[in-house]
């Protein structure tokens, strides 16, 4: 019985951390595209400096 329990333990572990790689890899393409669409459209550029889209 103990063995049958570990097995369907581990079975949910593993099923549970592909459901979250696969999310975080749906999050990371989405920051990606909007990250890439930073640097299409940007704002437009005040005091004549050129305008970043990000603050760093």
């Amino acid at each position: 019985m103990v063995p049958l329990l570990l097995v369907l333990l581990l079975a949910l572990l593993l099923f549970g951390a592909g459901f979250a790689l696969k999310a975080l890899w749906w999050i990371a393409v989405i920051v990606l595209v909007v990250w890439l669409l930073g640097f299409v459209v940007r704002p437009p550029a005040t005091g004549g400096r050129r305008s970043r889209w990000y603050r760093w």
